[in-house]
């Protein structure tokens, strides 16, 4: 390949992991099933392009269940509830369907599991996001956030021989790592969660970019702004040694002055990005000269989760 061939490097896996599949198809299904309006409590997943899809075909988007009319159908999210929002919708006699992904339900059963043995449970990630809302409020008396460097000065634990980490599932790895590293200087027992609680496909993104940076002048994610996977993905670029990385929801959002002396571009996407956003921005960089695209291949997903059980026992009472 000369030096001046314009090429695209696409990283593999990107895009929708299972927990995101489920979620979408669990309200296309609602729809389906219970025709619409079906209420969703906050954004099913991060996507801006999902969203707007879903709420064309009838999907209403809450930020609470008690902006549900009573009786209604509601759809939880993919990031995950507190028991307070179940009560919540319990008093309203909503009928919900619980989409949350299965790995985050995983984390919320660790959760209560340490509570329950009385732990101080120290929980690494972003405040104020969704997921971590929802795993603090399984153990509000137990759980501290540690989001930053300086939250870990901040923690106070009742007995430092009983205290275990958990985090957010779509956080940096090494960001992680890094945070839990510095809480293990202040304290030494410091236990380790049962199993990785970094979900299978923000980890494989991760390492996907990891291999492919190196080789780009410019690495693209496609994802939106509130999407926590998303947004490592472009930290994770830099750090590679992509010389610049940028989010963008659509092809059309692209800086063509971004561009200027690039020979090779990298683009991946997050978790919950459908790809047809993704192809969306190789065909418009083909566009401009980038038609050279290799895929950069660093694991296989075969990861797939069943419906929700509530769905599934509608669908099958439906067809009957």
């Amino acid at each position: 390949m000369s030096a001046t061939t314009k090429r695209v490097l696409l990283a593999k896996p990107r895009g929708y992991c299972a927990g995101v599949d489920r979620a979408v198809i669990t309200v296309e299904q609602a729809l389906e099933t219970y025709g619409p309006p079906v209420y969703v409590r906050k954004e099913i997943v991060h996507n801006k392009h999902v969203v707007e899809t879903l709420r064309d075909r009838g999907a209403i988007f809450v930020d609470e269940a008690d902006e549900v009319p009573e009786g209604a159908l509601v759809v939880f999210s993919a990031h995950g509830v507190s028991p307070a929002v179940h009560e919540q919708a319990a008093e309203r006699n909503l009928r919900t369907i619980d989409a949350t992904c299965p790995l985050v339900t995983k984390v919320h059963f660790e959760a209560k599991r340490f509570a329950k043995d009385d732990y101080d449970i120290l929980l690494i990630g972003h405040e104020g996001h969704e997921e971590v809302e929802g795993t603090a409020g399984e153990a509000p008396d137990h759980v501290q956030l540690v989001d930053t460097a300086e939250d870990v000065d901040k923690v106070v634990v009742r007995d430092p021989s009983k205290v275990i980490w958990l985090s957010q599932t779509t956080l940096s790895v090494d960001e992680t790592l890094e945070r839990v590293d510095q809480l293990r200087e202040r304290f030494p027992d410091l236990q380790n969660p049962p199993s990785d609680d970094i979900c299978y496909a923000t980890s494989n993104r991760q390492t996907a970019v990891k291999a492919m940076a190196p080789q780009c002048e410019l690495v693209i994610v496609v994802g939106s702004q509130n999407s926590s996977n998303s947004k490592r993905l472009v930290e994770v670029a830099l750090q590679a040694g992509a010389n610049a990385s940028y989010l963008v929801d659509f092809a059309k959002e692209v800086d063509e002055s971004w561009l200027d002396g690039v020979t090779t571009v990298g683009v991946t996407s997050g978790a919950s990005v459908p790809d047809i956003l993704v192809m969306d921005l190789v065909a418009w960089l083909a566009e401009r000269g980038y038609g050279e695209v290799e895929e950069i291949t660093t694991a296989e997903e075969k990861v797939t989760f069943s419906l929700p059980a509530e769905l599934r026992k509608a669908r099958k009472a439906a067809a009957n």
